[in-house]
């Protein structure tokens, strides 16, 4: 499904609030009273649901996604959140991410944000998971699937070459993803050593380091397990459910005009 430049444009400005959500603590002043995300989230949370229907509305606009699209948007974004309890909690495992690869992939950047942003939502009610960080799982998980849409080569790559950049892309993506929600979560952990804590008001340039030790030292093997098992599954199974996905997209005929003839030209009993 093609972006059209009301679609850019929304998903520019919700990348943008992400963007800014994530790392404002980086400039705060050190006598800040808050630096971390407690306070912020139900803000970014407000923020994000209308943001989320302005990009679903500026790609129907666009003509890159219909009723049709919207629905499959259901049954994907349902399939996602029921995936994810099958591994949360174990080593990162987390089958969910591979569903994300290949939907944004078939399915395109603006609809793999929404589907991404949709499936962590959904998620998080399933599980219990909803507090301060949902909205900002819900910004990286959008990024994430988007990112699967803008790999090139759409029309004309396809078997294993195809499968092998979704799966190297799914590796990078996975610990990325980590990475972004380690942000999340670095500024608001008391007691960690000096080394790796957070100190507001320091260089941005000697905060960085010690979040790069912070990752190092807490979530490596976390981001590793999640990494490792979207490869192998894309690997494994990707084939099969792209095909899927593609023969969906073709029946639903996503994108076709509907055209009415005139009486006259109707054909005879």
């Amino acid at each position: 499904m093609r972006l059209g430049p009301r679609s850019v444009a929304a998903l520019a400005l919700i990348s943008a609030i992400g963007v800014v959500a994530f790392g404002w603590p980086l400039l705060a002043d050190a006598g800040a009273g808050v630096v971390g995300h407690a306070q912020d989230a139900p803000w970014l949370f407000a923020a994000l649901l209308p943001l989320l229907v302005a990009v679903v509305v500026a790609t129907i606009s666009d003509g890159g996604i219909d009723a049709k699209a919207v629905a499959m948007l259901g049954v994907l974004a349902a399939l996602g959140a029921a995936l994810r309890p099958l591994g949360a909690g174990t080593a990162g495992l987390e089958p969910m991410f591979f569903l994300m690869v290949l939907s944004g992939r078939v399915l395109g950047p603006g609809f793999g944000f929404v589907l991404g942003s949709v499936t962590m939502f959904a998620s998080a009610l399933l599980t219990g998971g909803v507090g301060p960080w949902m909205p900002f799982q819900m910004l990286a998980m959008g990024w994430f699937a988007m990112g699967a849409g803008l790999l090139p080569g759409q029309d004309r790559l396809r078997g294993r070459a195809e499968l092998g950049m979704l799966a190297v892309y799914g590796f990078a993506a996975a610990f990325a993803y980590g990475t972004v929600m380690n942000l999340y979560g670095w500024t608001i952990v008391p007691g960690l050593a000096s080394g790796i804590a957070f100190q507001a008001g320091d260089p941005v340039h000697e905060n960085l380091v010690r979040f790069l030790a912070y990752c190092l030292a807490t979530s490596l093997g976390w981001d590793l397990g999640r990494a490792v098992l979207t490869a192998v599954l894309t690997l494994t199974v990707g084939a099969t459910l792209l095909k899927a996905l593609r023969r969906a997209t073709r029946r639903a005929a996503f994108e076709a005009q509907v055209t009415f003839e005139a009486p006259g030209n109707l054909p005879g009993p």
